[in-house]
């Protein structure tokens, strides 16, 4: 009460008041044991930073933050700003009308271009480190390119003795025999070579030696073949345009035969996206794929499996009971059980690959080549994992950027992984940058060697094994 009194006072005889003895009053009075109050110094117009502080002795001192302010009949309100206030204002103004400038175009492009796909969020695990089996390497830069620029896509690659047979992007199936390499049979009808034409010029993806020692083809516009190695003669097995299940088959591309010739398996990895337009499969992450069987005698095609994410490339077991298929999107192996007791099952070979896998090829230690062309890198950044979760932002890209685009920005890392029957990973040879073996998409083991498949570049690689 005395130290209202006297601040009362002192107001009324100088006609002053100071504003920051009126809101910390309280603080003052609880306080007023072991602080001192020192009011200095009060003039017209001019005052001193009142100062709050404790006893020296307790080594604690504590300034008011606020300065204080003499309020007087002549006070009148700044007529001026202080420069550095409006130069922040029009730091911030300017910055905000350029993002609003860089930010609108992206805002009408959200709302009024159409996106050409539904794109589905779901979860990848974290995926692997790169140590240990998956140690980065350049083992792979070892390979020796074979018809570079005679052509183009070799997606898949087999052998009747030491003559190979590959298709090309320009729907042939061609032959090699040592350094010489002529077509054999084309499927499709000119013209061909570009995406636009695919669909009619056809695209052979796997193939495969059957019994009789002839080739079945997975064309995936056109559908299953037998191919005559020697007079090229091919005859068609499946149609697309054959309904199986209540649907089209429309990406027909990987395929294996049993020993006895009487079963084809063979993936359709999607039904509402053809070849050409791979890339929207896998952001969409449509689970519309399937497995199927194909009877060579009875001429039925049963489903065997279905709703899988981009089956891609298939392979019998031994046993032949049971196929393992790569479930591309999910970065993982799946078996599924296509004849015995576990008959229409399914389980997990192998999860959580470092990459994307494509084909699946028997290595001649009895385990299985893996080829993944797009890495999923740990230490690193996975583009397709980390919009996995992020749908939006996949229509966004794709609003903005055409498929040719976006594949221009996918890196060009190769890996090839040998996996044992459970799984394990054996060895993986690298070639991070694909200065050498770039896009691969099979590994083929013939006679000490790896014939690596590629489905964009224009050129064979080969690798001989016993260097690496």
């Amino acid at each position: 009460p005395t130290l209202l009194y006297q601040t009362a006072a002192r107001s009324a005889q100088t006609k002053t008041l100071l504003a920051s003895d009126v809101f910390p009053l309280q603080c003052e009075l609880l306080f007023l044991a072991s602080y001192s109050i020192n009011i200095v110094n009060v003039t017209e117009g001019y005052s001193r930073t009142d100062e709050l502080s404790m006893n020296e002795p307790e080594g604690l001192r504590f300034r008011r933050l606020n300065r204080p302010q003499i309020i007087t009949d002549e006070t009148h309100e700044p007529q001026y700003k202080g420069t550095s206030t409006y130069s922040g204002k029009v730091f911030r103004v300017t910055l905000l009308t350029l993002g609003g400038f860089l930010l609108l175009p992206l805002i009408v492009v959200g709302f009024l271009l159409e996106c050409p796909i539904e794109p589905l969020a779901f979860s990848l695990s974290e995926p692997p480190l790169m140590t240990g089996c998956y140690e980065p390497n350049l083992k792979l830069r070892e390979a020796e390119r074979l018809f570079e620029d005679q052509l183009i896509g070799p997606e898949s690659i087999t052998n009747i003795g030491d003559v190979l047979y590959t298709g090309t992007a320009d729907g042939k199936i061609v032959k090699i025999d040592g350094r010489k390499m002529n077509v054999l049979a084309t499927l499709g009808n000119p013209p061909c070579g570009s995406r636009e034409q695919e669909h009619v010029c056809g695209r052979p993806l796997g193939i495969r030696v059957g019994p009789n020692g002839t080739l079945f083809v997975a064309d995936a516009y056109l559908g299953l073949f037998e191919v005559n190695p020697v007079t090229g003669q091919s005859t068609l097995l499946v149609s697309t345009r054959r309904m199986v299940g209540g649907r089209r088959l429309s990406f027909i591309n990987d395929l294996d035969v049993t020993q006895d010739g009487k079963k084809v398996y063979f993936t359709d990895s999607s039904s509402r996206w053809k070849r050409r337009d791979f890339l929207n499969l896998i952001m969409e992450a449509t689970s519309d794929g399937r497995v199927l069987e194909y009877d060579t005698e009875t001429k039925e095609v049963t489903v065997m499996m279905e709703n899988l994410r981009f089956p891609n490339g298939i392979q019998l077991l031994p046993d032949e009971e049971s196929v393992l298929v790569a479930e591309t999107t999910m970065a993982r192996i799946r078996r599924v059980h296509v004849a015995g007791l576990n008959k229409g099952g399914m389980d997990t070979f192998t999860d959580n690959l470092p990459g994307f896998p494509d084909n699946i090829r028997r290595s001649s230690s009895g385990g299985y080549w893996v080829v993944m062309s797009v890495v999923r890198l740990n230490p690193g950044f996975s583009m397709l994992d980390f919009l996995s979760q992020r749908p939006w932002i996949k229509k966004l890209i794709f609003k903005l950027f055409s498929q040719d685009m976006l594949l221009k920005f996918v890196p060009r890392y190769s890996l090839v992984v040998e996996l044992q029957e459970g799984g394990a990973c054996v060895r993986s040879f690298h070639d991070p940058h694909g200065t050498v073996a770039a896009y691969v998409s099979e590994a083929h083991e013939h006679n000490g060697h790896l014939y690596l498949g590629s489905f964009r570049s224009p050129y064979l690689c080969k690798l001989d094994l016993s260097k690496v």
